[in-house]
């Protein structure tokens, strides 16, 4: 076979050199150079051949025929992008030493809320676990009885088994014998001996005593207590001795954590949960667009995270999905709370309380026993979730307080009103349009008080409400007259003025609850609802003060002119978006304000309270009856040494007309007539007082005869001739409700 001119010999000269393969290998060291290339790895040899391929592709494939393909050639240095990204400020306008930088006093332990509701959350964590396993008790005692003699037998046998030091030795001894070791197992003997000997010791001490203290325990005369201390010491420990490892004395208190604590990783989840395509398109974009600027810590009874949503996502849009939002977390509604957060719309402030907010107990009323009401100055009304005290104003305001039956109402309301009257200034006017007596206790306290859905209840309610138009007026004079003086330097009526007898600017608080009926009355509805909005326009200023409740929130009885110039509102429980607009305002129930989650009678007093800061959950301080009478007891002594309590008898009815039904009938009734039809009597009425009868019509009689127990049926006359049959009442009716009113009242 010819040898190729181009194939190396190898070292024996036999034929050319050959690969692994058995393929001719190439010989470069005649015409291979090396050239240091700085690739920041390696330097590697380059063929100068290879550089003539790269210039011309077809000598390289006629030159370089046996080119090894597996060669890379590194020519230069290539950059990729950064490991880690560069740093990101969290708020360009802030400095670097105020940036993550922990607090030195944790959030729990700031303020002595935090401290207690810290300490009281153990505390009823730990009286859970002694009150059930107190109860378990008896089942603790008899297993630990059975197992105390199997323990104390297994605690002896194992105290010789470590006496004897065989524990270890024994099978080295038994290796060194096994291999015929002599010298070994003489050794590994001797020192178990030396070990063993002072651990018999230890146990003849050990029984010294043992025996020494069962003698003292059977002879002596110990007390009763020595003794079951004694008992309860010893047989624990020998029942635990004794007992199977998979077998407990004690049962488990839970299954699973008592608390869920709030993690970053449950936020996430349950934000994610909520539905909202901006969150969700953006982690799944970047994993990191929901951020935490503060750690998450104890916050009162439960934990608070401060959350930066992602960009574009309101915080509004995850409070109006709080139901979803606790949904992914678990819990019941009444324990997550979200809120907005302070320092931009994105921010996310979500709280978490340790237990649900209905099951929490709400601390007294800080004004039951003691203190004074300046009405200039905020008041305690309400707590928040993490039981913090809400402040509200009553100067300057005027508030509107909704709900349905069973929210707590009319008891929100009255508490306003307890206030204040627990400032001696201020002058009381009172209306409960619903009949029950929620605000009697008051009634001393009154200049003026109305209970009932009458028509004279009605009546007088609207005048009370045209007498506060004018005495609005009289209002709009003094101040005038003080501002020229330099008293009233913002044309309001300041505490000085308030305060100076005489002035006649004192506060004046007036309440009227159930004001629907008012509103929907036919004769008066309509005037009183555009002089009550003049009213609230024009007595803000003028220390004229007005607190109403409605269960009804619509616009037939509850006038829009009003809610939108009311600027202090409480929505309690109410059933549809409709009725939590009406009183909150337009878009809160978009926004994320909603009392339609709370339910009546159940969570009575929790409500959407908005005017004082920002919209947010609140619960009214509860005050019952019997509480409200303390609160009225102190106020009349405070009212009396300052003066101002109102005379018994003496209340004032404004310029309403003072009219007794039954007695104008009786009085227009037709002489000689044992029966009348009732378009007579109106039209008799009508003469007799026609600022309050004109324009009444049978049906408005019927209506108002109703309540007093006289019927009205069908009246038949002849009319030329010619039968007639009419609604209308009998004299007898009419004389037996009147004497039965008569005996009620006492009268002869």
């Amino acid at each position: 076979m010819t040898q190729n001119p181009h194939e190396p010999e190898n070292e024996s000269g036999d034929g050319p050199l050959t690969g692994l393969n058995g393929f001719p290998v190439a010989d470069r060291s005649a015409t291979a150079t090396v050239e240091p290339v700085e690739t920041g790895a390696q330097v590697v040899p380059l063929d100068s051949r290879r550089k003539l391929r790269a210039l011309d592709a077809d000598a390289e494939s006629s030159e370089d025929e046996f080119f090894d393909r597996e060669t890379i050639a590194i020519e230069g240095t290539v950059l990729g992008p950064p490991v880690d990204p560069p740093d990101d400020d969290a708020a360009p306008y802030t400095t670097q030493q105020s940036q993550r930088r922990a607090p030195i006093i944790p959030a729990t332990l700031r303020s002595w809320r935090g401290i207690r509701a810290m300490l009281v959350w153990q505390a009823k964590d730990a009286g859970y676990v002694l009150g059930y396993h107190a109860v378990r008790s008896p089942k603790y005692a008899a297993k630990a009885a059975f197992y105390a003699p199997v323990g104390f037998f297994r605690a002896t046998g194992k105290l010789l088994h470590w006496a004897t030091a065989e524990e270890g030795n024994w099978a080295l001894r038994q290796y060194a014998a096994d291999r015929n070791d002599p010298e070994t197992w003489l050794k590994l003997d001797k020192q178990r001996q030396r070990q063993s000997r002072w651990r018999w010791w230890v146990v003849a001490g050990l029984a010294t005593a043992g025996l020494t203290g069962l003698l003292v325990f059977l002879l002596a005369d110990l007390p009763a207590w020595g003794r079951l201390l004694a008992v309860g010491v010893a047989v624990p420990l020998l029942a635990r001795a004794g007992r199977p490892t998979d077998k407990p004395i004690t049962d488990r208190v839970s299954e699973g954590p008592r608390y869920r604590k709030l993690t970053a990783e449950l936020v996430r989840r349950a934000l994610l949960s909520c539905g909202i395509s901006g969150i969700n398109q953006a982690v799944s974009k970047d994993q990191h667009a929901i951020s935490f600027p503060q750690d998450i810590h104890r916050d009162g009874p439960g934990h608070l995270a401060i959350i930066d949503l992602p960009f574009g996502v309101e915080a509004a849009d995850v409070v109006a999905r709080r139901g979803r939002l606790a949904s992914g977390m678990r819990l019941p509604l009444d324990q997550v709370w979200p809120e907005p957060g302070d320092g931009h719309p994105g921010r996310l402030a979500l709280w978490v309380g340790y237990e649900p907010a209905s099951q929490m107990k709400q601390s007294a009323w800080p004004l039951l026993r003691d203190g004074k009401v300046d009405v200039f100055k905020p008041f305690p009304f309400a707590t928040t979730p993490r039981m913090d005290t809400v402040n509200a104003s009553l100067m300057f305001r005027n508030w509107l307080v909704g709900g349905q039956p069973g929210s707590g109402k009319t008891f929100a309301l009255r508490l306003a009103v307890l206030a204040a009257c627990l400032d001696p200034r201020a002058e009381l006017r009172i209306y409960e349009l619903k009949g029950v007596g929620d605000f009697k206790v008051l009634e001393p306290l009154c200049t003026e008080y109305g209970n009932g859905f009458d028509d004279e209840t009605i009546a007088r309610c609207a005048g009370m409400i045209r007498w506060l138009y004018k005495e609005c007026e009289r209002r709009s004079k003094r101040i005038a007259h003080y501002a020229a003086l330099g008293k009233a330097p913002e044309n309001k009526v300041t505490p000085e003025l308030a305060s100076l007898k005489d002035s006649g600017l004192h506060p004046l608080i007036v309440a009227i609850d159930e004001i629907q009926e008012l509103f929907l009355h036919g004769k008066f509805g309509k005037e009183a609802g555009e002089i009550l909005e003049k009213v609230i326009k024009l007595g803000r200023a003028l220390g004229v003060i007005l607190l109403i409740g409605t269960q009804i929130p619509d616009k037939d009885s509850l006038p829009t002119g009003i809610t939108r110039n009311v600027n202090t509102r409480y929505c309690m429980s109410v059933a549809d978006q409709v009725a939590n607009d009406m009183i909150l305002g337009t878009s809160m129930y978009k926004n994320g304000y909603r009392a339609t989650i709370f339910q009546p009678v159940v969570e009575a007093g929790w409500g959407i309270l908005s005017g004082l800061g920002k919209p947010a959950a609140r619960r009214s301080f509860m005050v019952d009856t019997d509480a409200a009478k303390l609160v009225v007891s102190r106020a009349m002594q405070l009212r009396g040494l300052a003066g101002t309590l109102p005379e018994e008898g003496t209340q004032t009815r404004t310029d309403a007309p003072t009219f007794d039904l039954l007695t104008d009938v009786a009085q227009i009734w037709p002489a000689g007539e044992t029966a009348a039809w009732n378009e007579t009597l109106c039209t008799r009425l009508a003469d007799l007082r026609p600022d309050f009868y004109t324009g009444w019509a049978s049906e408005q009689l019927t209506t108002a005869l109703k309540p007093h127990g006289v019927a009205v049926q069908s009246i038949g006359r002849r009319i030329d001739g010619k039968a007639v049959t009419r609604r209308g009442i009998r004299l007898d009716d009419l004389t037996e409700a009147i004497a039965g009113r008569n005996r009620r009242s006492g009268a002869e």
